[in-house]
């Protein structure tokens, strides 16, 4: 839709705005392979939330689990009558409950511990590229100290000394991720930086604080949105890592990771079930992730664009 036919009463700026964004929305769902994850993406992130009402068995309610429906093969009946479509676990817990419930715990952690990474390394990128100096060259090496190290290692050592908890996990996440997000918003910061916005804004003595997160942090988001989305799925299967390695979330509150690291011991016997379908509900959400972030990729680059 061209700008003369927007709405009457729409300002110049509104409509400015409104028509690139309009067209990155457009490029976006070009692609079949976007539409395809952000289908996906939809349905999983809809089956966390309303995971109360879709899942036929509350798992973490041990008074609707029965030992002796554990380890049930798919398509089996309880007493009750309930089917277990995609079988049961050694605790009589109903798979594809625990699959629905262990999304919302694996989104949760996979989103929150982004956010956090993201709003505390980019202010320290910021930081570093509007400050220079020794300020620039202090942040920047403890960033390559950190990105230095592997990241399932420091991970590993932090939940060593903090122990197992969701909040703990998620705080490992963060320690783990915020250099790459500092990287990249220092890298962004420096070109902006020399433009002419920039200048204009030193030159009417706007507050630092301002000109970092008003002027600057604005034009510096492409990028960091593209990693951000990268890296929530790298949080999910760093953290289904966690889980697998007994490092990572309660046995109580079952993630994705945890479900197959409880299927793993029977697999020899005959029982794939127990892990093959919560590792195939990880394979589908890290990809879905993956398909909207690579798309992204290409539309916020601008040297994708002719």
């Amino acid at each position: 839709m061209s700008i003369d036919m927007l709405p009457p009463g729409s300002t110049a700026a509104e409509k400015g705005e409104e028509a690139p964004f309009r067209g990155l929305v457009r490029a976006f769902f070009r692609s079949p392979g976007a539409v395809f994850g952000v289908s996906l993406l939809a349905i999983i992130v809809g089956l966390a939330l309303f995971a109360p009402l879709v899942a036929p068995q509350n798992p973490y309610d041990l008074n609707q689990l029965d030992i002796m429906d554990s380890r049930l093969p798919p398509g089996s009946q309880s007493m009750t009558g309930m089917t277990f479509w995609l079988g049961t676990d050694d605790q009589g817990r109903d798979m594809l409950s625990g699959i629905i419930y262990g999304l919302r715990i694996s989104l949760g952690v996979g989103v929150s511990s982004a956010l956090f990474a993201a709003l505390f390394g980019a202010s320290l990128g910021l930081i570093a590229a509007y400050a220079g100096g020794r300020t620039e060259a202090a942040i920047m090496r403890i960033v390559d100290l950190q990105l230095s190290f592997p990241a399932i290692l420091v991970a590993l050592m932090i939940l060593a000394f903090l122990g197992k908890g969701i909040l703990n996990v998620v705080l490992a996440l963060v320690i783990v991720e915020w250099a790459t997000y500092a990287r990249a918003a220092r890298g962004t910061a420096l070109v902006e930086r020399r433009k002419e916005y920039m200048e204009a804004a030193e030159s009417l003595a706007i507050p630092r604080w301002r000109m970092l997160f008003v002027h600057l942090l604005p034009n510096c988001l492409p990028p960091l949105i593209v990693i951000a989305t990268v890296q929530v799925a790298r949080a999910i299967a760093l953290e289904a890592t966690l889980s697998f390695l007994g490092l990572g979330v309660p046995i109580t509150e079952p993630s994705l990771g945890l479900l197959v690291a409880n299927g793993y011991q029977y697999m020899l016997s005959g029982m794939t079930w127990i892990s093959f379908y919560p590792g195939v509900a990880l394979l589908i959400t890290v990809v879905a992730i993956n398909l909207v972030g690579d798309r992204l990729r290409d539309v916020l680059n601008p040297r994708g664009h002719s």
